[in-house]
């Protein structure tokens, strides 16, 4: 019996260390290049097989001395890795909304209002607008799909009584030539952007130019939800100012950062494996009783695929009024 229970105890040890060694090993590839990351990766190696062999070798203390002064060092170097505002930007990252508050007035600026003319080439336009929080109307939530349909991008939309519309966007922070990737994203490999812009950019450059599946689905909320929602929003992008953040794919992305906000009007809103798997969050916001439109779930899931009439829109018309036409 404590045969076993030493060799059980060994086994767990053993897959600690792997765990441990494979997280350092992943974070040091992502943020280190050349000789140095190979310096650091042979470091971590040599470390990871010391405290097995003080575990096996010597005594079980040991062992465990060696693990925790490895991971008290790796750690103090990951402390180090801190989110900044100041990189070269890709362009239509470069800029996160700004916001001032002055009674009922919202004041927003480097709002995006790119005119798109390639799922990569664009005009360039950051615009400022003031809104008034009496007049807004309604709230839209669009979902974007590119790839896997388990997986949105998600956009929120705030229409006032003059027709405007505002699109916020969580999203990630590219540099310039960077490309997201998911497991980055868990390593502080990219920082987190709060994008305010026109629906005639940023919902048209998903339906128009990169032709990804696009739905928008009305909000049931009352005047003071809709207030309290945009004034979260609001203070999203004065935080992010003052002080940047990072990405993060599992726990800061474009849906969880939505949840956190949207706790200012339900503070006990039920955690759920679609705020993950952002496809099925209108399946989420159903069982809520906040999800507009006729009918059973699949009937509004067809109603609000817009990606087909966006393609189809006169120019003539506004993107906004377009996409909601019948």
């Amino acid at each position: 019996m404590n045969r076993f229970v030493t060799i059980l105890s060994h086994g767990l040890f053993a897959l600690i260390v792997l765990a441990a060694t494979a997280w350092a090993a992943t974070a040091l590839w992502l943020h280190l290049s050349g000789a140095l990351r190979l310096g650091a990766e042979a470091a971590l190696a040599f470390g990871a097989l010391c405290a097995l062999a003080a575990r096996f070798a010597h005594n079980r203390r040991s062992g465990w001395a060696v693990l925790v002064i490895g991971a008290l060092v790796v750690g103090a170097w990951y402390q180090t890795i801190t989110p900044r505002d100041d990189r070269s930007w890709a362009l239509d990252v470069s800029r996160g909304v700004k916001a001032q508050v002055a009674g009922d007035i919202v004041t927003l600026r480097d709002l995006r209002d790119f005119d798109w003319s390639s799922a990569t080439q664009a005009t360039p336009r950051w615009i400022t607008g003031r809104y008034d929080l009496r007049r807004i109307e309604t709230v839209d939530m669009f979902t974007s799909v590119w790839d896997n349909p388990d997986i949105a991008h998600l956009l929120v939309s705030f229409g006032f009584a003059d027709g405007e519309h505002v699109v916020f966007s969580v999203e990630i922070r590219r540099e310039a030539g960077e490309e997201f990737n998911e497991i980055g994203g868990f390593f502080r490999q990219f920082e987190l952007v709060l994008i305010g812009a026109t629906e005639g950019d940023i919902v048209k450059l998903r339906s128009n130019y990169r032709k990804e599946e696009v739905r928008m689905f009305p909000i049931l909320l009352t005047p003071e939800q809709r207030r309290a929602m945009f004034l979260s929003y609001v203070a999203l992008a004065q935080k992010l100012e003052a002080r940047p953040a990072f990405y993060n794919t599992l726990t800061a992305n474009c849906t969880t950062v939505v949840y956190q906000l949207a706790t200012v009007l339900k503070p006990d809103l039920p955690l759920d494996w679609r705020l993950v798997l952002s496809g099925y969050l209108p399946d989420y916001l159903a069982g809520l009783g906040v999800l507009g439109g006729n009918g059973p779930l699949q009937n509004r899931k067809a109603a609000a695929e817009i990606t087909a009439r966006a393609l189809r829109a006169d120019p003539a018309i506004p993107f906004s009024r377009a996409i909601r036409q019948p």
